[in-house]
């Protein structure tokens, strides 16, 4: 049996253990956190990838449902470019340029994105591509500059310094000028780059090459004379440069004075204009590139500054001042709408208008008035056709603010139609008159439910009406329009005259007749079917025999019978309508004034109310001996109160407003009657001026019509002049004999009439409507203090809690039998029973 050999390890030695140990120690701490970070950098990578990806596909459906979200768009860029994921982010970035314009920090990171991801001799087209696309919709100092470094850099030519190399970048140089060169914050960065590429230029001349280097000298002088005489920021360090780059080339000058000392003298003018033009602008360089500046006042700021520039005339610092408005507020219309407007009326038919205009509409796109300028700039432009249906399909596809602007737009396009076909003796193009017919009836299939019985759809027949028949020579076509505008707009009155009128001008006049035979009966709004119907009086007047004359009449007159009949209607209803919310809002008004009053006396106690009561009674009807005088006259005023809430104060009296109707007892009042609906009160006042004595006259009038109705009451002071004025009946007042009576309050029923008072020589006394009767007149009449009889009350005249005249008050019992027999003599009787009154009845 072989031995097993144990192999024991010798012992470590301390050193060894420590070593060891720490060594273990080490890889025990560090292994578990470095599992720890790199999982919880996983997990943190992993939940940033899945929430990545979870926005990606929300903004994709998003786009997907609706592709022109401007924001969703941008999200999506970002997002897709944080991720670089290229082939995407090349997708959504042209996607969005060919629906909006693109901001110029979008541009630039697109550019440089391209020029890092792609090399190559295809690289460099395209993304000098993506930069002219990029300064084809804002002006941006930025994005130029970024340009010119890229063509310096990459394009093969540039960097060779070939001679076509060096003519290409130096006439993208000239564009950057022209663009941005007057830019007076930022343009000096193209003037210096300008600069630093011929400087290059000149180093790589060599120095036996003297004529070509004195060529180059005098170039970068020249730049820095232009750049000089522009009215831009540090204006005076440039100053500098220049003079020490004059040092450098042995000219003698003062490189530390910022005098213009030793240099041309047509140079140094040029400078001191710019320096005065940049110290004009200044002020409003300040305001417009302020930070913390609203949006509304920094807009009202350039458009300020754009005043100040069009008043010096240079409209290329109007353009360069106008390009960084737009780049400032990207979609504000009224700002393009000014800046299209300048540009029309300065340049007309130049490029820089049409590029304009398409810039506008892409930004714009819900502005009509824009397309329709777009439109007229292509015209005057001479585009071709192509183009022109081109940018009117587009238009319409954009959603407007109102239907009109869709209405303009067609119509814009029709005339231009209508211009080029007028102008040419035959059909150029393949274009014919059928397209105005076709634009013509899309105008009127979309907008027909929306501007059907207006003005502008009227308007837009009868010029369609009017091309058919003298452009298309198709008289069938042009009726066809009027029947279709009738089948929509029926109503209108002017649909039907302009069919008419278009009849009559081409000599057509039995369709003329027939269409006023048509539309003669028909409702109009307004005053539109007696207008048709006199029309067709004039019409048959003036075109027709006597016998259609006659029969136009025939036809006529009982219809304007008809509609006059509708009018007076009309008219009574509106009265009665208008006199029943007259009287519910007097009604309203007295309710509250009630409600005020009663709720202030509410507040008094019973003494002072009892007191305020008295002494308005006495003001009424105590010391003023003729104002007393007078409403003796008028005759006796009674009114009931419950003694015993007098005497125990504990019962209020209802509250009575300032003003009451005046009652009148009819005592000596004469009745008139068949009275001229002309005659007024001062009429009826010289009538009865012989007479004299006359305090009051009331001409009764229609409580609907508020018209006078023939009859008046007519108070005197007494019984002599009453006869007096009884002894003129039947003398006439104007033109008509009068009947005068004496008013009988005992006669009659009680029959209410509504008359207006006017009153002579009754003092103080209000002028109110009062409430009459054949007898007399009833209301409410104050009490004196004589009429008082203990727990008695006496009755006198017309009783104002609705008792009737000859029937004493229920809970009022006679206590003096002398009372009641002087009562029985006046030929007051006792109420009778529901069965006297039946039996009474029977025996009639």
């Amino acid at each position: 049996m072989a031995e097993t050999e144990i192999v024991v390890d010798p012992e470590p030695s301390r050193e060894e253990e420590i070593t060891n140990g720490n060594e273990d120690h080490t890889t025990n701490v560090q292994k578990p956190s470095d599992g720890s970070d790199s999982e919880s950098e996983s997990d943190s990578d992993s939940d940033d990838e899945t929430q990545a990806k979870a926005q990606t596909e929300a903004l994709e459906l998003e786009l997907y449902n609706n592709p022109s979200n401007y924001d969703a768009y941008v999200k999506y860029i970002k997002i897709l470019r944080k991720q670089g994921d290229i082939d995407k982010l090349r997708q959504a970035r042209e996607a969005m340029s060919a629906l909006y314009p693109l901001s110029p920090d979008m541009w630039r990171e697109w550019a440089k994105d391209e020029t890092t991801m792609c090399s190559g001799a295809d690289a460099f087209p395209a993304v000098e591509k993506l930069y002219e696309q990029g300064l084809s919709d804002y002006l941006s100092v930025p994005l130029w500059c970024d340009y010119l470094n890229f063509v310096q850099e990459y394009d093969p030519l540039v960097r060779e310094c070939s001679a076509v190399g060096i003519s290409k970048a130096r006439n993208l140089f000239e564009r950057a000028i022209t663009a941005a060169g007057l830019h007076v914050a930022e343009g000096g960065r193209i003037w210096e780059l300008y600069r630093e590429f011929e400087q290059a230029i000149l180093l790589t001349i060599e120095e036996t090459d003297s004529e070509a280097r004195e060529r180059q000298i005098q170039r970068i002088r020249n730049l820095f004379h232009r750049q000089l005489s522009v009215p831009l920021v540090d204006l005076t360090s440039t100053l500098l440069t220049y003079k020490a780059w004059e040092a450098d080339q042995g000219v003698t000058v003062d490189v530390t004075s910022s005098k213009c000392d030793g240099l041309p003298s047509h140079f140094v003018s040029a400078y001191q204009k710019a320096l005065e033009m940049l110290n004009d602008r200044a002020p409003f360089e300040e305001k417009i590139t302020k930070k913390d500046v609203d949006d509304s006042k920094k807009l009202q700021e350039f458009m300020t500054y754009l005043k100040f520039e069009q008043s010096s005339g240079d409209p290329a610092r109007v353009n360069i001042l106008y390009e960084r408005a737009i780049t400032e507020f990207p979609i504000s219309s009224d700002l393009w709408l000014d800046y299209t407007r300048y540009l029309d009326k300065t340049f007309k038919t130049s490029r820089i208008v049409r590029d304009v205009y398409y810039r506008a509409t892409r930004n714009c796109p819900w502005i009509g008035d824009l397309w329709v300028c777009y439109l007229l700039c292509l015209e005057r432009c001479h585009a071709s056709e192509e183009e022109l249906s081109s940018v009117f399909e587009k238009s319409l596809l954009c959603t407007f603010s109102s239907f009109d602007e869709y209405l303009n737009v067609f119509l814009t396009r029709v005339d231009e139609l209508r211009r080029r076909i007028s102008a040419s003796t035959q059909v150029e193009n393949g274009m014919e008159y059928a397209v105005i017919r076709d634009i013509f009836q899309r105008a009127s299939d979309y907008l027909s439910p929306h501007l059907k019985n207006t003005d502008s759809f009227l308007r837009m027949h009868s010029y369609w009406a009017r091309l058919e028949s003298k452009l298309g020579k198709d008289l069938i076509s042009a009726r066809g329009v009027w029947e279709s505008l009738l089948k929509i707009s029926g109503s209108m009155l002017e649909a039907w005259q302009g069919y008419i009128a278009m009849e009559i001008e081409m000599g057509h006049i039995n369709e003329a007749r027939s269409l006023y035979k048509r539309c003669y009966s028909r409702r109009f709004p307004g005053t539109g079917s007696e207008e048709i119907c006199h029309s067709w009086v004039r019409f048959e007047r003036e075109y027709g025999s006597l016998e259609d004359f006659d029969f136009a009449v025939q036809k006529v007159t009982p219809r304007l019978q008809e509609l006059q009949l509708f009018k007076l209607q009309q008219e009574s209803k509106s009265i009665g309508t208008a006199t029943d919310e007259r009287e519910n809002l007097v009604r309203k008004n007295v309710r509250e004034k009630r409600k005020q009053v009663s709720s202030s006396k509410d507040e008094q106690p019973p003494a002072k109310r009892r007191k305020d009561l008295d002494q308005k009674n006495k003001k009424v009807y105590g010391n003023d001996r003729g104002q007393g005088r007078h409403l003796a006259e008028a005759g006796e005023v009674a009114q009931v109160h419950d003694s015993k809430a007098d005497m125990a104060g504990t019962k209020e009296t209802k509250n009575h407003s300032p003003r009451k109707p005046v009652i009148y007892n009819d005592q000596c009042t004469a009745f008139i009657s068949n009275i001229s609906l002309q005659a007024t009160d001062k009429d009826l006042l010289s009538f009865f001026s012989d007479v004299g004595g006359v305090v009051d006259i009331r001409i009764l009038t229609d409580k609907v019509t508020k018209k006078p109705r023939g009859l008046a009451y007519v108070d005197f002071s007494d019984d002599a002049h009453l006869a007096a004025a009884v002894e003129k009946n039947r003398q006439s007042l104007l033109g008509k004999r009068l009947s005068i009576a004496r008013s009988d309050p005992q006669q009659g029923r009680g029959k209410k009439t509504v008359g207006h008072s006017t009153k002579f020589d009754r003092g103080e006394m209000d002028s109110e409507v009062s409430v009459e009767t054949s007898k007399g007149r009833r209301g409410p009449q104050p009490q004196s203090a004589s009429h008082r009889r203990g727990d008695d009350v006496q009755l006198k005249g017309k009783n104002t809690f609705a008792v009737p005249r000859n029937v004493r008050a229920l809970g009022f019992p006679s206590r003096n039998k002398a009372q009641s027999e002087e009562a029985k003599e006046v030929g007051d009787e006792d109420p009778k029973s529901n069965d006297e009154f039946r039996k009474m009845f029977l025996k009639g």
